[in-house]
């Protein structure tokens, strides 16, 4: 079949039918699908990341530093904000359209596979299939859901990195995070290096149990590798042999110093095993362009709109401070959804209680939970919170409520939310239309 926008849009309407399929963990459906397309997961070095919160930033701090380095960087994340394009970006910039359709229509080709495939396993299918058609020299992949059985587990990577530990998709990975470390730590290979910022003694004794069984040399922050922030949000990084004072990220947030830490320790590891020549130079280069949209992204304006998709109790934490410490407690007009499967009960309090207004809405997808549902949980915070029957209505409302020159707007609660908030803001014209991992 022949590019074209039309064939272009029937096969992503294929593509997310395969959505109907769920979660089915696993690895023998997508070795089947990438045996059929050439086993191109092969074909370049990778690094592969696991966690709860943060996979995302390290993968995109990592691939800028190795861009920064002078090679060529396959990025694989999800979910997507607009564009499926975004879970594909090589050199940082999402592929192209056709390049899309080229590895769908090679992925689907492939005929013997034990059932069905999920739209995850899909796309991971066509993530590989599309870096080594590039010649990438590295591949910088999250994880799905889990580790051990998700469908990135099939990498035989350079370097492992788990970032963090918290209760999350209970009905599939287990209910404690002893448990869900272990299962997050099934990413990890025989003799292959182990990065992590795990914390609480049973998910990290979860993560020393795999690593030893492995022989695999497991690298802990703040034992290893360690960062120091100063009040200038700059901060100095200490690791097995690496000494680096004085550096910053352009991702905000105080929490972003310690994925950064992650990132380097990284880097410097798969430096000192000869597998990259990375200089402080590309290092500091790396940081400061390193970019990672929807994550505290500030859309400026007559009413600033802070874009984060805090979507679970850890990430809404890390929000909560981030607003202390700008110091926006009543001064912000909140639009905000939730899905089904994630806490929202106790996430709300964290959201709401310093705001001055508010707006709960739903996105577009069906495990959204209806605002009309969420509303009565929302005014027991705040009286005055409305609802809006989807996320555009919502900002048009927030725009309405909010004070230019004192408010800022809030989009949070989920990705979904932010990534329907994103592209309402790009029709009106308030923000560029791109996903880049990495500007100047």
């Amino acid at each position: 079949m022949q590019y074209s926008p039309q064939n272009y849009k029937l096969a992503l309407a294929q593509m997310f039918g395969l959505g109907r399929f769920g979660i089915k963990l696993g690895v023998e459906t997508i070795t089947a699908m990438l045996d059929g397309v050439g086993r191109p997961q092969d074909k370049f070095r990778s690094i592969h990341i696991a966690g709860t919160n943060g996979k995302g930033s390290v993968a995109a701090t990592i691939s800028s530093v190795l861009l920064e380095s002078g090679l060529g960087v396959g990025v694989y994340t999800s979910p997507h904000l607009i564009d499926v394009n975004e879970r594909f970006c090589i050199n940082g910039l999402p592929v192209a359209d056709e390049e899309v359709f080229d590895a769908y229509n090679a992925v689907k080709s492939v005929r013997k596979v034990p059932r069905q495939p999920t739209f995850f396993e899909f796309t991971t299918a066509m993530a590989w299939y599309l870096f080594a058609k590039r010649g990438v020299t590295w591949a910088v992949v999250e994880t799905g859901m889990g580790g051990r059985l998700d469908a990135t587990n099939v990498l035989n990577p350079a370097l492992c990195v788990i970032t963090n530990i918290s209760l999350e998709h209970k009905a599939y990975l287990g209910n404690t995070v002893a448990k869900i470390a272990g299962e997050k730590a099934g990413i990890i290979k025989q003799g292959i290096p182990v990065v992590t910022g795990v914390t609480q003694k049973s998910a990290l004794a979860a993560v020393e149990a795999v690593a030893r069984e492995k022989s695999a040399a497991l690298y802990l922050n703040g034992r290893d590798f360690s960062v120091r922030r100063h009040k200038d949000s700059t901060f100095d990084y200490k690791g097995m042999g690496w000494q680096l004072k004085g550096l910053s990220t352009r991702l905000p947030g105080v929490h972003q110093s310690r994925n950064a830490a992650l990132a380097l320790a990284a880097l410097e590891i798969i430096t000192k095993k000869g597998e990259a020549a990375i200089d402080e130079a590309a290092l500091r280069r790396g940081l400061a362009r390193v970019n990672w949209p929807g994550r505290l992204e500030l859309v400026d304006g007559p009413v600033p709109i802070l874009l984060d998709g805090a979507h679970n109790l850890d990430a809404m934490r890390c929000l909560a401070r981030h607003i202390e410490r700008e110091k926006l407690n009543g001064r912000l007009v909140v639009v905000a959804g939730f899905l089904d499967d994630k806490p929202y009960e106790a996430m709300m309090p964290m959201l709401l209680s310093g705001a001055r207004a508010a707006v709960i809405t739903q996105a577009d997808i069906d495990r959204a939970v209806d605002a009309g549902a969420l509303l009565p949980f929302a005014k027991k915070i705040l009286p005055q919170a409305q609802t809006a029957p989807d996320v555009e209505t919502a900002l048009e409302k927030a725009l309405a409520l909010a004070r230019p020159g004192k408010d800022t707007i809030l989009v949070a609660g989920s990705l979904y939310i932010v990534g329907e908030a994103r592209k309402a803001l790009i029709k009106k014209g308030l923000l560029s239309d791109s996903f880049e991992l990495a500007r100047d």
